[in-house]
């Protein structure tokens, strides 16, 4: 099955795809049950990612990227995510951050940083959870102090992809508790200076290659010129990343469901029980087919927020809607093909498990469904409170 994305890419979008999707071939897929295994981030293959410019697609040419519109990175999440979820959504994490420094008013951080972050010299992570606060992104406790230089931060974070390998964070501290989500500012926090302290990686149930983990900052001192957004716009910015960060989930999500169709339906082909094959029983052939309509569900909403995001749409409602339905559907249907195959579904070599547990992380990265109904609930509010009057 082709990407469900491709068709919204020109000739060269489409090109730079294959190449993603032949190093998905060849390098994650026959790697990624081995990271799993040992527990590790494969930095290695991150650079050679890197090396492909994956890691910069929608930096501006001006910044010496290619600067590709955001469709490009979803079709990139779905056709790498068949192999891998984890070692795509690190990627893209990375490439995030590069995104975002080429955007600064900072010249030091257009000039030195974000190269190094195309080429995979260095990596970058979003710094937004903590220990005590995630869903409930205003009630962050890391603080930031102004000094005669700058800034002094100091607190926790937690739940961040990358956190394990990164050098770069752009993190949101709150500078002024009354003021609630107005006093969030947004800071880069380089993991190489002194008053950074890295914690202990996190032993996931699956999804390792994130590399999930936190840190602390005790006086970190920020220079003025690391604020990256200041208090009033930084929880806006945060919350229009989410948008984007909640529909790529999504369409991660389609590509783990849609590899784990192809390899139920493969093994159903060549596997008889009595006397037909496998696909040709009634049960697995409407169970697959389950799979199947669900999935064609996801790509539909996922490619509607996707088209949204682009033309600078309002995509909070819509974004909402597909990363809920990805993480209501992802995970039963995942174990739904992983039955049709018997116990065979269960072997390492088939990648269904380690689907099936990043499809468990998805259901919680960057909004859980609780919160997505909460999202749709407000949104339905918004719409049809107090004053509207039907057609």
């Amino acid at each position: 099955m082709a990407g469900f994305l491709r068709d919204e890419l020109t000739a060269d979008e489409a090109t730079l795809l294959d190449q993603a999707a032949a190093f998905a071939r060849e390098t994650v897929a026959p790697n990624a049950a081995a990271w799993e295994r040992t527990r590790r981030q494969p930095v290695e293959a991150l650079r050679a990612a890197a090396a492909l410019g994956l890691a910069a697609l929608e930096v501006p040419k001006q910044a010496g990227g290619p600067g590709h519109r955001y469709m490009v990175k979803l079709a990139l999440c779905e056709e790498m995510s068949r192999a891998d979820m984890a070692f795509t959504f690190s990627l893209v994490n990375t490439h995030n951050v590069a995104a975002r420094l080429a955007l600064s008013p900072t010249a030091r951080h257009r000039e030195a940083h974000v190269p190094a972050l195309m080429k995979g010299e260095i990596f970058g992570a979003t710094a937004l959870s903590e220990p005590g606060a995630g869903s409930d992104f205003s009630a962050i406790r890391a603080s930031a102090v102004k000094t005669a230089t700058g800034w002094r931060l100091n607190g926790e974070k937690g739940w961040i992809t990358n956190a394990a390998i990164a050098d770069l964070f752009i993190t949101y501290v709150q500078t002024d508790p009354s003021a609630g989500w107005r006093g969030i500012a947004c800071f880069l926090v380089d993991a190489r200076r002194p008053g950074f302290r890295r914690a202990e990686s996190y032993a996931l149930m699956g999804g390792h290659a994130i590399g999930a983990g936190g840190f602390a900052l005790e006086d970190y001192l920020a220079p003025e010129d690391d604020m990256l957004a200041p208090p009033g716009e930084a929880f806006k910015l945060a919350m229009k990343g989410v948008n984007g960060a909640r529909v790529y989930v999504a369409a991660m999500c389609a590509g783990m469901l849609a590899a784990s169709l192809e390899t139920a339906l493969a093994y159903g082909a060549g596997r008889q029980a009595f006397g037909k094959k496998l696909t040709e029983h009634q049960g697995l052939n409407w169970s697959l087919g389950d799979v199947a309509n669900d999935l064609e569900a996801l790509r539909g909403l996922t490619l509607a927020a996707g088209r949204l995001i682009d033309k600078g749409g309002d995509a909070v409602m819509a974004a909402a809607h597909a990363k809920k339905f990805a993480g209501r559907v992802t995970l039963p249907r995942i174990a739904d093909c992983i039955q049709t195959m018997g116990a065979a579904g269960l072997r390492e070599e088939h990648g269904l498990g380690r689907h099936l547990a990043c499809a468990k992380l998805a259901a919680y990265t960057d909004g859980s469904t609780e919160m997505m109904n909460e999202r749709i609930g407000a949104g339905l509010l918004k719409a049809y409170g107090p004053g509207h009057r039907p057609e």
